[in-house]
């Protein structure tokens, strides 16, 4: 990976930072996307030492699309080009909860941030083609479907159906995203990491942060969740593949539903009026 450029959002815990520090341990470039500029420069500084190049720290919370916009702007004026854009950062809330834009929080972090982050980072991507965009989805797609007379769960609002709305979102926009970039040299895949004890399966669980433990008796180790990322970013064996739904490291049946290709139009089309791109 030793010239490649890797934004990684979700940088500083769980599957996001060990997927960075495993791209950095294979000569990556890593652009850390964290929410708290201190836990950015902390995680830069435990890279540095077996990193090939200083990681660096871009700041964005991800629920506000004005500072996804300001990040994005920061990254192009860093980096002309760009080669492995990890999509990685996600929310699961039990109480319907809004964001400064007016949004569902959870439609808003886990499907709606990818398709901004990505649109904006295109050209960059394009620049440095072949390039790979890697969107974290979730089996819990499985089963969901969009009801595009309320995405944003007003009508009545499930913790758990939201979460499962969204993962669908992330296949939908993946596989709607590689056919729109077909023949470009940009390839976009998705994939299930596996049940992994991060604070996201805590908070799905019901459990205190305090009681992380818990979830990790369930769940694998981050690490384990970052092998299917850290090979689509980086193995020769998927060079050109895509539109792609993988899990542990091979391409895999998603649902019914993320097949639907009038939907994944539909869902770009809501998806860019609601960012006004």
């Amino acid at each position: 990976m030793t010239g490649r450029i890797c934004v990684v959002t979700g940088a500083s815990r769980g599957i996001g930072r060990a997927a960075a520090e495993a791209l950095a341990r294979l000569g990556a470039a890593v652009v850390l996307v964290c929410r708290r500029q201190s836990d950015g420069a902390e995680i830069a500084r435990e890279l540095a030492p077996e990193a090939a190049e200083p990681p660096d720290v871009v700041t964005a919370d991800l629920s506000s699309q004005a500072s996804i916009r300001l990040a994005a702007s920061q990254i192009r004026n860093r980096y002309p080009r760009l080669h492995v854009l990890i999509n990685n950062a996600g929310v699961f809330t039990r109480q319907r909860k809004v964001t400064v834009d007016g949004l569902e929080l959870q439609f808003a972090v886990n499907h709606l941030a990818y398709f901004l982050l990505t649109n904006l980072l295109l050209d960059q991507l394009d620049a440095g083609s072949p390039s790979r965009i890697i969107n974290v989805s979730s089996g819990a797609h499985a089963g969901a479907r969009l009801d595009f007379d309320d995405l944003q769960g007003e009508r009545g609002y499930d913790g758990n159906r939201a979460y499962s709305q969204t993962k669908l979102a992330n296949i939908l926009f993946t596989y709607e995203l590689a056919r729109r970039v077909r023949g470009s040299g940009v390839t976009a895949n998705c994939l299930h990491p596996g049940v992994i004890g991060t604070r996201l399966l805590a908070d799905y669980m019901g459990v205190p942060v305090a009681g992380g433990a818990l979830a990790r008796t369930f769940g694998a180790k981050p690490e384990k969740g970052a092998e299917t990322i850290v090979y689509l970013a980086s193995s020769p064996e998927v060079e050109g593949v895509s539109g792609k739904y993988f899990v542990n490291r091979k391409a895999a049946a998603s649902s019914r539903e993320s097949y639907d290709e009038a939907n994944a139009r539909r869902l770009w089309e809501v998806s860019e009026r609601l960012t006004n791109l």
